[in-house]
């Protein structure tokens, strides 16, 4: 495959995501992928279109998030020159573009009612008709479908077709977020940091600093491995010691001590402006039983990343941290972090 769609992975639970996705690919029938953003639901459609036998067709790929309401429809069935104002001429649509190859329909949970029950009928007959035709056009279209919401929950609701849903999950892919998928964080991590590197020109690869790498492993990525790779990429491009481990990296890019806060009612929200923020999981209260080691591990923690961040300048991170260049030497000597400057 491409250099960015590389499936990257070694746990058990998105290898055997990948592996359904094997089997299925040469049925020829529907499959929905579901997961949350950033679990690479197009790679698996991807993976599904090469593995079957109509690799060397066409794969046609339509976000449905990414149009207005009307222009879906045309968009998937294509329309007659004169059908609705703009359009000048006669134009096919995405199935008619994916015929004998595989239609793959991003973020499916946004279709209206009415695209929904257009597309129920090109699935189950085959045909499709352009806006502003009375002829319908037969295609041979393998239908491949994506979403992050909770189908089955919106049919309930009323706000997605019962019927449709039934006759595209002939097989329903689930990918596990990045938070569950043991072990893989640090491989991904490695793999795009390297990469990275290479990028730059880097005559070789330093690794991370082991408390940033323990930040890796302890946040949550709601953005998956999407978020994962933006989040590395910036901490090695921003790295300047090229022999020293990645000391420092920011989840968040708008963190800033400059970043606007907006219109507020309450004054105090524009006066009261947190002087250092410390990307971390949520503490755990009920799993401490030895309050002095957890007091020093946060400790630790702060200082860890205070240093990475300041390029372990000690007079920039005292300042940083509302310390004297004194107390921040003797805390760095108290958890033996002199050792990792060396």
């Amino acid at each position: 495959m491409e250099r960015d769609t590389q499936f990257i992975g070694q746990s058990g639970a998105f290898l055997d995501a990948v592996e359904r996705a094997s089997r299925a690919a040469p049925m020829l029938r529907p499959v929905l992928v579901v997961g949350e953003r950033g679990t690479g639901k197009e790679l698996i459609a991807e993976r599904l279109h090469r593995l079957s036998n109509r690799w060397e067709e066409p794969l046609v790929i339509m976000n449905c998030a990414a149009l207005p309401e009307t222009l879906i429809e045309a968009e998937l069935f294509g329309h007659e020159a004169g059908a609705f104002t703009g359009a000048t001429r006669s134009r096919e649509g995405r199935f008619e573009e994916a015929d004998k190859g595989t239609l793959f329909l991003d973020e499916l949970g946004t279709l209206s009612m009415g695209a929904q029950e257009r597309l129920l009928r090109a699935v189950e007959y085959g045909e499709v008709t352009r806006i502003g035709s009375s002829r319908p056009t037969r295609v041979d279209v393998r239908i491949v479908a994506a979403t992050n919401e909770d189908l089955p929950k919106l049919a309930e609701q009323g706000r997605f077709r019962a019927d449709l849903l039934d006759r595209l999950s002939f097989e329903v892919i689930t990918l596990p977020p990045l938070r569950a998928r043991e072990g893989d964080i640090v491989v991904l991590a490695e793999f795009f940091a390297r990469r990275m590197a290479a990028e730059l020109h880097w005559d070789n690869w330093p690794g991370f600093a082991p408390h940033v790498m323990q930040q890796l492993e302890d946040y949550a990525w709601p953005g998956n491995v999407r978020e994962l790779r933006n989040v590395v990429e910036r901490a090695v491009y921003r790295w300047d010691d090229w022999d020293e481990p990645i000391g420092h990296v920011q989840f968040d890019p708008f963190d800033s001590p400059w970043k606007p806060l907006g219109e507020r009612k309450d004054e105090a929200h524009r006066e009261a402006a947190p002087r250092a923020r410390v990307a971390s999981a949520k503490p755990r209260y009920d799993d401490i039983d030895d309050l002095r080691n957890a007091v020093d591990s946060h400790e630790r923690a702060i200082l860890e990343h205070a240093l990475g961040k300041n390029r372990w300048n000690q007079r920039k991170t005292a300042e940083a941290l509302g310390l004297s260049y004194d107390q921040l030497r003797h805390c760095i000597k108290k958890h033996g972090l002199a050792e990792k400057q060396d």
